[in-house]
């Protein structure tokens, strides 16, 4: 997977042990995303122009099957030098033994505390950090301006404007079916997060206690989920499974709403319509919430030797001010450094604006399987809308898997 060569007298890093300077070859993973492959493309440009003694091979594998592809390079005793994990994979590589410890002395802790914000602790276990992101998410409304100007009506500010813009702005054939649907209903996308983080707190509940442990099923639970469910069963706003996707049927022009990240702002770019973004809804209080994620960055547990230090020189200049400007341009997201990111002009800025007011009230879900607790609030709307279960017995039901994955996670 990785090589080392030497290449004469070219300027690089000098590897002091060595005695001499080295050319090296270092490999980066990540998953498909076509703006997140483009952004890196240019990092690697630059980084390489920087130091003409490392080359940085960008390698990607679709999202289904990326875990299980650096598990089995692992397995293999090969692996990437750096690699992107999700916030929540950091227990399983970590105890899957795909990532090492981030030395101290290369990326000092008062550092990454003083410098990034606060979610960055996601990455951290006992006393060592596991990664760095180069950027961080959060959660908005986009809405298409064309649909609701056609309907009359401006974006919402709470979540009863919310059901009274999906209204306004559905639209259904003689048979009734949904042609163009009000707002995205996607539990797979990002959705569930909303539910979790958002709908349950607005709601005057939790999604976990203290100690972590599943805390939604109750009556504010319960309501949330109800909600939700509603824009299918009641509103008739909108679809599960409506395009296949609810980040496709708003491209296509096909829904008026729909809750996503900041990771869609590069991608929605070439939308053919004119959209917008606000904050997500309040609830009649004013009572706002978020959710706050990031992909980081960290080193393979197999890279040692010059592989290693050419890897801590990349994984500094993919997580300093400078990658996280492109990354803010080329893919959307927001930078992981408060000074990065906290400018006059990006908080003044219509569309990154909300995403950033976002950041201030967002929590972040401490995932231990973050696709497996995906799943189960998958399979909780599903139960309810196609298995016509009940939003308590399906709640329970989502409650007590969660729990188990949740207390598998911590033996």
């Amino acid at each position: 997977m990785r090589k080392a060569y030497v290449a004469g007298l070219a300027a690089g890093i000098s590897f002091i042990a060595m005695g001499a300077a080295q050319a090296v070859e270092i490999e980066y993973w990540q998953y498909v995303f076509d703006s997140r492959v483009q952004a890196m493309d240019q990092l690697i440009e630059k980084f390489e122009a920087a130091n003409p003694d490392i080359t940085v091979k960008q390698t990607t594998f679709p999202y289904a099957d990326y875990q299980t592809r650096v598990v089995a390079a692992k397995v293999a005793g090969q692996g990437p030098d750096v690699v992107q994990l999700f916030y929540g994979w950091t227990d399983q590589f970590v105890n899957g033994g795909l990532i090492q410890p981030l030395d101290p002395a290369v990326f000092p802790h008062e550092e990454i505390e003083a410098d990034f914000f606060p979610i960055v602790s996601a990455m951290k276990r006992g006393d060592d950090y596991y990664g760095l992101p180069t950027a961080v998410r959060s959660l908005a409304l986009f809405y298409n301006k064309a649909l609701l100007d056609e309907a009359g009506v401006e974006p919402p500010q709470t979540l009863d404007e919310l059901l009274a813009v999906a209204e306004a702005t559905t639209k259904r054939d003689g048979s009734g079916n949904i042609t163009t649907a009000g707002i995205t209903m996607d539990m797979a996308g990002q959705d569930h997060h909303w539910w979790r983080e958002v709908l349950v707190r607005q709601n005057g509940g939790v999604p976990y206690d203290d100690e972590g442990n599943v805390a939604y099923n109750d009556a504010a639970g319960a309501a949330a989920l109800k909600f939700y469910t509603d824009l299918q069963t009641e509103k008739k706003v909108g679809l599960v499974g409506f395009m296949d996707e609810g980040q496709a049927a708003f491209r296509a022009g096909l829904a008026a709403m729909t809750i996503d990240g900041t990771f869609r702002l590069g991608a929605f770019a070439d939308n053919p319509f004119e959209w917008g973004v606000v904050e997500l809804p309040a609830d009649a209080n004013g009572m706002r919430s978020n959710y706050s994620s990031y992909f980081a960055n960290g080193i393979g547990a197999t890279s040692t030797g010059e592989e290693l230090a050419a890897a801590q020189k990349f994984l500094q200049y993919i997580s300093s001010p400078e990658a996280m400007e492109i990354w803010l341009e080329t893919v959307g997201e927001l930078p992981a450094r408060r000074g990065v990111a906290l400018t006059e002009a990006n908080l003044a800025d219509p569309i990154r604006g909300p995403f950033l007011k976002g950041l201030e009230y967002a929590q972040t879900t401490q995932f231990y399987d973050e696709a497996a607790q995906r799943q189960t609030a998958i399979d909780m709307v599903n139960r309810v809308l196609l298995e016509g279960q009940s939003i308590e017995d399906s709640l329970a039901q989502a409650a007590t898997a969660e729990q188990a994955i949740i207390d598998q996670g911590r033996q």
